[in-house]
């Protein structure tokens, strides 16, 4: 089946919400890949998503704030965290767009843990700090748990001009929803939210190992896409189905 056209909305709304959170200061660096060894870290009844023959790596950090489970209240402390993930970029055998997980850093212990555990998606405790200066956005990464490398970052962009989303910012920015192994399963968690504002970004300063994770054929030199967002309030995350 094709892919799904993409779309600055969501096609379909999240109903029930396993979570819901707010997004703020979302920082996108990505790094264009072979479709064909991309393919080899999906999961099963997945293939890589492709734009104009190439698919993408990304590195995204944000601060995650309010986060609430099954329409309760927002969580004190606890529901608020920054993270750093690393995703490749997937359609499955129904079209259905997404990202595929190779690592999530958050900042609180029981997000990580539980997450890991429960939904069986690869999110690791860590030290994730942030910082705002002017139009300058800085995050700091060290794993804690698990130990073993890569697991550290240093990312510093600045801030430009509001950016109109053309066909490759949609095809970086407007995901709705991941694909995962759970149970067994590959399934599908279906994500709601506002469309992306987003701005252009310098990149000033990057130091990481998180993309060792693609093992030989991990991109070097700098992304090729640079994107930042203020964020968003009320994403909606529903829960996994097939």
């Amino acid at each position: 089946m094709r892919p799904e056209p993409l779309t600055a909305s969501p096609p379909r709304p999240v109903h029930p919400a396993l979570l819901r959170q707010d997004w703020r200061d979302v920082t996108f660096l990505h790094w264009a890949l072979d479709p064909a060894p991309a393919a080899a870290l999906l999961p099963a009844g997945t293939r890589p998503d492709v734009l104009d023959g190439r698919t993408f790596v990304g590195i995204v950090a944000l601060r995650m704030q309010r986060t609430a489970l099954l329409g309760g209240p927002a969580l004190p402390w606890v529901g608020s965290f920054g993270q750093v993930n690393v995703r490749l970029y997937a359609v499955d055998g129904a079209g259905r767009r997404g990202v595929v997980f190779l690592s999530l850093d958050a900042e609180r212990l029981p997000p990580a843990v539980g997450a890991r555990w429960t939904a069986g998606l690869p999110y690791s405790w860590a030290r994730v700090e942030f910082d705002r200066h002017g139009d300058r956005r800085t995050y700091g990464l060290r794993r804690r748990w698990p130990v073993p490398p890569p697991g550290h970052a240093r990312i510093a962009v600045r801030v430009g001009a509001p950016r109109i989303p053309g066909p490759e910012e949609l095809f970086l920015t407007a995901r709705w929803g991941f694909h995962h192994r759970l149970a067994g399963r590959t399934v599908y968690g279906q994500v709601e939210h506002a469309p992306w504002r987003l701005r252009t970004a310098e990149l000033l300063d990057l130091d990481t190992d998180l993309l060792a994770v693609l093992g030989p054929g991990a991109p070097t030199g700098p992304p090729v896409s640079v994107l930042f967002s203020p964020g968003m309030d009320d994403v909606r995350i529903g829960l996994p189905a097939t």
